[in-house]
Parts: C-alpha cells; sequence; structure tokens
C-alpha cells in the first residue's frame, strides 16, 4: 500500500497579491499621464465614459471598500465624492488612495481573505473575490485608456512594465 502525503501550498502570499495590484496601479497611473489634460476629461470613444471618470471610479473602489472589509462597514459606493478638475488633482487623489490601499490591506489576516463580505451593500464575495475584482476591473478600465491614448495618437506605455 502506497501513503501519498498531501501538503496545502499557497499559490501566492497575500504581500506578492497586494504587491501585483499595486504594479497594476503603477502602470493605470502612468496611463493616466500619458494624457494631455483636456482628452484626459473630455476624450471617449463610442459614447464611453473619458479616463478620468474611469480613473475616479477605480479611485472610489480600492481604499474605500478595503476601509469597508477592515471596518466591517457596508456604505453605498460614491462616485460623486471625488470630482478632480485636473489631471495633477487626480494623480494626487490616486497616490494618496495607494497609501490607503496599503493601510487597509495589511489590515486584513489570511483567515479574511476565505470571509464572505458584502461589498458595498451589493456584492456578497469572499474577501479575495473582491479584491481579484478590484484589479479586475482596473485592467478593464485601463484597457479602455488605451484605445483612448491610440485614437489619440497617443503611444500607450508597455503593459508589461507594471513596476
Amino acid at each position: 500500500m502506497t501513503t501519498t502525503a498531501t501538503a496545502t501550498k499557497q499559490f501566492m502570499t497575500s504581500e506578492q497579491l497586494l504587491n501585483d495590484w499595486q504594479g497594476h496601479r503603477n502602470l493605470t497611473r502612468r496611463v493616466i499621464e500619458a494624457f494631455p489634460e483636456k482628452e484626459l476629461f473630455e476624450f471617449s470613444v463610442g459614447g464611453m465614459r473619458p479616463f478620468a471618470k474611469l480613473a475616479v471610479e477605480l479611485i472610489g473602489i480600492g481604499g474605500p471598500a478595503l476601509k469597508g472589509i477592515v471596518e466591517g462597514t457596508m456604505e453605498a459606493y460614491n462616485e460623486e465624492a471625488f470630482n478632480p478638475k485636473t489631471k495633477e488633482e487626480l494623480l494626487k487623489k490616486w497616490d494618496e488612495e495607494t497609501g490607503v490601499i496599503n493601510h487597509y490591506f495589511n489590515l486584513i489576516s489570511e483567515e479574511r481573505f476565505q470571509e464572505t463580505f458584502n461589498l458595498f451593500g451589493e456584492y456578497e464575495f469572499p474577501v479575495y473575490q473582491n479584491i481579484l475584482y478590484f484589479v479586475d476591473n482596473e485592467v478593464h478600465h485601463r484597457g479602455q485608456g488605451y484605445v483612448y491614448l491610440r485614437a489619440l495618437g497617443i503611444e500607450p506605455p508597455f503593459f508589461w512594465e507594471r513596476f
């Protein structure tokens, strides 16, 4: 009779997940920087929102959602809480949210990643799935930004250069 020992192996650590997410945020920040000021707030394709609005959505999700997870609060998503008028203002808030994300992410224990959380009172999934959604949503919107930049004749940053 053969006995096979099995061990649970972790695919990635929470630190690696945060670093991956922050790599995506770093790249999205460079996409914001690539836009001319006017086009950042006004240019769109096919009726989609301008990239500044997409970036504001991302700002309104990451930090506030992690804060809600850590504090156990289920406040509704509020995209109108921040309404920048300049690229500089948008980038400043983006950088501030990086610190907020780092702070709250690091307060989530490994066990909590498996707990179900009702994000914004609407999306009831395990914490890790909510975080993966934040990253997926950012990649999706950044792709829209790439289309906008190319339509404007601007070469976007290489998508693999996230750090």
